[in-house]
C-alpha cells in the first residue's frame, strides 16, 4: 500500500465517530434543530422537538459532542447544547479532498 493510501486509511479510522453520528436520522434532527436554535436548548426543549425520551436525547448528543458536532454551556444549572459543526466538517472535507486527489492521481 502507498503511503497516501496508508495516510488516508488512517483518516477514515480517525473519522469513524463523524461517520457514526451523521448515521442516525434522530442525530441529523438535533443538528437541524439546534443549527436553528443559536443560542442552544436544553435535553427538555430538544427532547419536545425530536419526541424522544430524555435519556435518549442525552446519548444522541454524547455522540454528537464525542465527534465534535455539538457542545454544551452550563446556563443556571442545566446545560444548553449548541452547535459546534466546523471542526468535523472541516475533517471531512480533508478527507474527501484526499479521496478525490487519489482518484485524480490514479
Amino acid at each position: 500500500m502507498s503511503q497516501e493510501l496508508e495516510q488516508m486509511a488512517q483518516q477514515f479510522k480517525q473519522y469513524i465517530p463523524i461517520l457514526d453520528a451523521l448515521k442516525d436520522e434522530k442525530r441529523h434532527a438535533i443538528i437541524l434543530l439546534l443549527a436553528q436554535h443559536k443560542s442552544g436548548l436544553n435535553v427538555n426543549t430538544i427532547a419536545e422537538h425530536i419526541q424522544l425520551s430524555r435519556p435518549a436525547i442525552s446519548h444522541h448528543l454524547k455522540v454528537l459532542r464525542q465527534a465534535g458536532f455539538v457542545d454544551y454551556e452550563k446556563k443556571n444549572v442545566e446545560n444548553h447544547y449548541v452547535l459546534t459543526i466546523r471542526k468535523p466538517i472541516e475533517q471531512l472535507k480533508a478527507l474527501i479532498a484526499a479521496i478525490e486527489d487519489q482518484c485524480n492521481n490514479a
